[in-house]
């Protein structure tokens, strides 16, 4: 690929996308962009080669796992799997003592977990970068790849609207910290499930200044309407499932579906982080149909990805 610049990335965690400007998320983009047409041309890129990834999982994952395994071999690295049973975390291990252990061992840190907390805490006593392969509060690995997702489809960002309709969740959240790029995002959840009134503070300040905007709505058609972009979310996330009959009746009508992509522009596009409950947040035909690029994005996991292991290790 063209020069590689890491200046002002190497070393650097990656939590959340609030800690990155505009211009460093475009450049991101940029480097996923050309390693995504590299692994299509079979052009090699072993810009990784002898780096060592850990990669913690308190909770499972498909695309997680997946993707940042297959985009270290393809960088040329190596990742190493840990879950709670393979490492001490599990037996008490405080994080501090884990994150000193591993930064002499390793050259970067992957952590999927609970805890917002532990990642801020394991990036603190670490010596290399971390990144936040999800928490509860923010999944920024996601969006990045759903970004780089609505370049291909949309060739912009700045303008569009997106509509986030369900549970103001760790991707609610995260797609919020987007809106600094100038697009609009609406989140449309039920009274008691909306997004943190901090997270959304915080981001609407930064969307402001980028030429963006945040609105948290209660109506999911009128969220809708005259979007670019419609996504959603499980309504029940990991670790909820006994939440699940109580979320189930909040809800009813918080769906993607043939109402919704009537409300929205002829041309939106239909996205889901995955996996997904069909039937509940979004239609069979909806998540099938030729508005959905949700298979896409689900790629584009493996693309974004290398290109934040790429700049930061």
């Amino acid at each position: 690929m063209a020069v590689l610049n890491k200046e002002g990335f190497q070393g650097r965690d990656y939590i959340t996308l609030k800690d990155y400007t505009s211009d460093e998320i475009l450049y991101m983009l940029k480097v996923a962009k050309e390693l995504k047409e590299e692994t299509k041309a079979g052009v090699p890129h072993p810009i990784l080669q002898g780096k060592n990834l850990a990669m913690i999982f308190t909770k499972s994952s498909t695309r997680t796992r997946v993707s940042f395994e297959v985009g270290m071999l393809q960088l040329g690295g190596h990742a190493l799997f840990l879950s709670n049973r393979d490492i001490q975390i599990g037996r008490g291990e405080p994080i501090k003592d884990t994150a000193r252990v591993l930064s002499r061992m390793v050259d970067g840190i992957m952590i999927r977990t609970h805890s917002h907390q532990d990642v801020i805490d394991l990036a603190e006593y670490s010596d290399v970068p971390v990144i936040n392969g999800l928490t509860d509060l923010f999944h920024p690995t996601q969006v990045l790849a759903d970004l780089l997702t609505i370049q291909e489809h949309k060739q912009r960002l700045a303008g569009l609207k997106l509509s986030f309709i369900g549970d103001g969740n760790n991707m609610a959240h995260s797609l919020m910290n987007i809106a600094k790029l100038g697009l609009h995002i609406v989140i449309a959840s039920p009274a008691g499930y909306r997004p943190d009134p901090e997270v959304f503070a915080q981001a609407q300040a930064a969307a402001q200044k980028g030429g963006g905007l945040i609105e948290i709505v209660e109506d999911p058609i009128a969220a809708a309407k005259d979007a670019d972009v419609l996504y959603t979310d499980v309504w029940a996330s990991m670790g909820q499932e006994e939440e699940a009959a109580v979320r189930a009746k909040a809800f009813v009508g918080y769906q993607i579906n043939d109402r919704s992509l009537k409300a929205a522009h002829k041309d939106a596009i239909v996205m889901h982080c995955l996996p997904a409950h069909r039937g509940e947040e979004i239609t069979e035909d909806v998540l099938e149909g030729p508005q959905s690029v949700v298979f896409d994005e689900a790629e584009n996991r493996l693309h974004a990805h290398k290109a934040i292991l790429a700049l930061l290790m």
